[in-house]
């Protein structure tokens, strides 16, 4: 049964769900950051992925990333699949832009992270969650009973 690791859960909140992967926004309000974590059991890396499961993140990655630069109009979209921190396969998917708080240079570690103020992390969900419908999206605010704190393998 497929769970979320407790640091994804931990570190973001749930905008919602496509087909494949659960799609979920980062906590720190530096920059507009959602991650797709594909709901498969025991997968670290990408090429884990089956053939079909590949097409279909891609998909669902390319039209995160259409409306993340639709909403927030970014220099560009850094997108990344790293594994070090997290044991369970996720993509990042950064609106970078010039006078971001790291920029030019990689996210990770270059400032603190900052806190959403109440308002805007409610306005930030609810535009995501409007502007991905379609494409096999679905719209949630939580995690069901079977996906919480996990570790993103089955024992």
């Amino acid at each position: 049964m497929f769970k979320l690791n407790s640091r994804l859960q931990q570190d973001t909140v749930v905008v919602g769900q496509f087909n494949l992967s659960m799609v979920l926004l980062h906590k720190d309000a530096n920059y507009p950051w959602c991650i797709l974590v594909p709901k498969r059991l025991n997968l670290r890396e990408l090429h884990h992925l089956s053939q079909g499961d590949r097409v279909a993140i891609m998909n669902e990655s390319c039209h995160l990333s259409e409306v993340m630069t639709d909403i927030f109009a970014p220099e560009t979209m850094n997108v990344a699949e790293l594994g070090n921190m997290v044991p369970q396969l996720h993509m990042h998917h950064v609106a970078r832009f010039k006078d971001d708080a790291a920029w030019p240079n990689p996210i990770w570690g270059a400032v603190e992270a900052k806190e959403y103020e109440a308002e805007v992390l409610a306005s930030r969900l609810a535009r995501l969650r409007s502007s991905l419908g379609g494409e096999g999206f679905t719209a949630s605010s939580e995690l069901n009973n079977d996906e919480k704190q996990g570790e993103g393998f089955s024992p």
